[in-house]
C-alpha cells in the first residue's frame, strides 16, 4: 500500500511514527541516571518510645516499598561509576499514605553558561564561597564516592526529623541505611576500568542479584536526640552538611529493608517514580530546617513539570490505602475519587485531613552563626579516613582537578585545605606541584605555610 500512495495509506505507520516522538518525559534536572527495585520493610525493634507511626508500631510488621538508586550529576547517557554523591529514596506504601525518605540531596552548578562545559573553577569558587559544602565534597573524593555496585553502600537521609509518640513527647532523628552485603568501594582506576566496558555496572549488579534471588538488604536504624538533647547540643543538630557529634545522641535499631523484585517495565515503575520529602505520616512531622521546607514546594513543582500534575495518581507514586480531594485534570485519574464529594467538609463518606492534636505549639529557635566552622571537614579527614593510604587517595582525586583552576580561586582552595588541616595542604600543595610539572605547568598558587 506504500507505492504511489500518501502516508495516511498506512495508518500503523503513521500511529507509530507520531508515538515515537512523544515516548519521552523531562528527566530529572539532578539525580537523572538511576535505576530501582520493589520490596519489603519488616519492623524488628520496638520504638513506639519516639513514634507513633503505624509504619513503625509492631514489631513483625511489614510495609511494601519501592527504592529508586541514582548519580548525582549523572544524565540519563551518564555512567553508573562517576565520582559523586549517590541517591537511596525510599517510598513506604503505609496504611497512613506514603512517607518519601530521600538521601541525599545535592545540587552543584550546573555547566558553563557559554562554553556548555562543566567548570572546575566555578565548581571551587562555590565550594570555597561556602566552606560548609567542602566536607560533603571530601566524601564524594573519598573512596567513599565510587561504592562498588548500589548494594555495598550506606545511605544517609540529611535531614533531621522531628518525631512524636502518642503522648505528644518530641525526639529529633537522623535515618541510617546500613548495608547488610558489607561496605566496599572502588579506587578510580578501577571505576575507569569498569566504566569503559559497562557504564551501567550498578544497574545490572542490582537487576541480576534480585534476578538470581541473592536480595539485598539494608538495616534502619535511627540516631536519636531528645528535645533536652538537642537544647544542650554545641552545634547545630538541624545542619545538614556535618554530621552529628559522637557522644550526643544514642542509636536504636528499627528495621530491616529488603529489594526482592525487579519491576516488570522500567519506566513505568522507575523513570515515572516521584519521591517527595513532604510525603510525610502521622508521628512523623518531619524535619525543621529551611532546607526541607524549601525541598517541600520544589519537589512538588518538578514532579508537576516531569509528570504532570496528577503524578501522585500513577501506579507507583499512588498511595494505596489513602484518598485525596484531588480529582479530574490531565490523565492518569486512576478511580477520579468515584462518587465522592468535591469539597470539604462534608456530610458523606469524603476523606478526612489528619491533625495532630498531641502536637505542642511550642516551636524551637536556632541561633546561627556566619563564621565558617571546619570542625566536621577536619572530623572526616582524621578520624573517618583512617589510614594515611585513604587520605592520600583522596589527595590523589582531589588535585587532578585543580590544574585548570584560575588562580584567585585556586589559592582560597588550597587556603581551605590548610584551614582544615595542615597535613591536608601539605599534601595538595606538593600533589599539585608535582601534577604541574609533569605537564609543565608554571605554578600559579603560593604554597600556605603549614603553621
Amino acid at each position: 500500500m506504500s507505492v504511489n500512495s500518501d502516508m495516511f495509506t498506512n495508518p500503523l505507520h503513521l500511529d507509530l511514527s507520531m508515538h515515537f516522538s512523544t515516548e519521552r518525559i523531562p528527566e530529572r534536572t539532578v539525580y537523572a541516571k538511576g535505576t530501582g527495585a520493589l520490596g519489603y520493610f519488616t519492623v524488628t525493634h520496638d520504638v513506639s518510645q519516639y513514634t507513633k507511626a503505624n509504619l513503625f508500631n509492631e514489631v513483625g510488621k511489614q510495609t511494601p516499598v519501592l527504592v529508586r538508586f541514582s548519580q548525582g550529576l549523572q544524565s540519563l547517557g551518564g555512567s553508573d561509576l562517576a565520582r559523586g554523591l549517590k541517591g537511596m529514596s525510599v517510598k513506604f506504601y503505609t496504611k497512613e499514605g506514603n512517607f518519601d525518605i530521600i538521601s541525599p540531596w545535592f545540587d552543584l552548578l550546573k555547566k558553563n553558561p557559554r562554553t556548555n562545559l562543566n567548570d572546575v573553577t566555578s565548581r571551587y569558587d562555590f565550594l570555597t564561597s561556602v566552606p560548609t559544602s567542602l566536607h560533603g565534597y571530601l566524601w564524594t573524593q573519598a573512596d567513599y564516592g565510587v561504592p562498588d555496585g548500589y548494594r555495598r553502600m550506606d545511605a544517609f537521609p540529611v535531614h533531621t526529623y522531628e518525631l512524636s509518640n502518642q503522648n505528644g513527647e518530641r525526639y529529633y532523628v537522623r535515618f541510617n541505611f546500613r548495608t547488610e552485603q558489607g561496605l566496599a568501594n572502588l579506587t578510580s582506576a578501577q571505576a575507569s576500568e569498569i566504566s569503559g566496558r559497562d557504564p551501567d555496572y550498578y544497574a545490572r549488579d542490582l537487576y541480576n542479584a534480585i534476578a538470581q534471588k541473592n536480595f539485598p538488604a539494608w538495616k534502619l536504624e535511627m540516631d536519636v536526640m531528645s528535645l533536652l538533647d538537642i537544647k544542650g547540643a554545641d552545634y547545630d543538630p538541624f545542619d545538614l552538611t556535618r554530621l552529628w557529634k559522637n557522644g550526643t545522641y544514642e542509636t536504636v535499631q528499627v528495621g530491616r529493608l529488603v529489594l526482592s523484585q525487579n519491576p516488570d517495565n522500567y519506566f513505568r515503575v522507575i523513570e515515572q517514580s516521584a519521591f517527595n520529602p513532604g510525603n510525610l505520616v502521622p508521628g512523623i512531622p518531619g524535619p525543621v530546617d529551611y532546607v526541607f521546607k524549601a525541598r517541600r514546594l520544589f519537589y512538588q513543582h518538578a514532579q508537576t513539570h516531569r509528570l504532570g500534575s496528577n503524578f501522585n495518581n500513577i501506579e507507583a507514586n499512588c498511595p494505596r490505602y489513602v484518598k485525596t480531594y484531588n480529582r479530574d485534570g490531565a490523565p492518569p485519574l486512576g478511580d477520579n475519587m468515584r462518587d465522592y464529594p468535591n469539597y470539604y467538609p462534608n456530610s458523606y463518606n469524603g476523606p478526612l485531613p489528619y491533625v495532630d492534636d498531641s502536637r505542642p505549639s511550642q516551636k524551637l529557635i536556632v541561633l546561627h552563626s556566619n563564621a565558617a566552622d571546619l570542625q566536621p571537614h577536619a572530623y572526616f579527614y582524621n578520624h573517618i579516613l583512617k589510614t594515611d593510604d585513604e587520605r592520600q587517595r583522596m589527595v590523589d582525586n582531589i588535585v587532578p582537578s585543580l590544574l585548570n583552576v584560575t588562580p584567585p580561586v585556586l589559592q582560597r582552595v588550597i587556603n581551605f585545605m590548610y584551614l582544615i588541616d595542615p597535613d591536608l595542604g601539605s599534601r595538595v600543595t606538593i600533589g599539585l606541584e608535582a601534577a604541574r610539572a609533569a605537564v609543565n605547568v608554571i605554578p600559579a598558587v603560593t604554597p600556605v605555610p603549614k603553621n
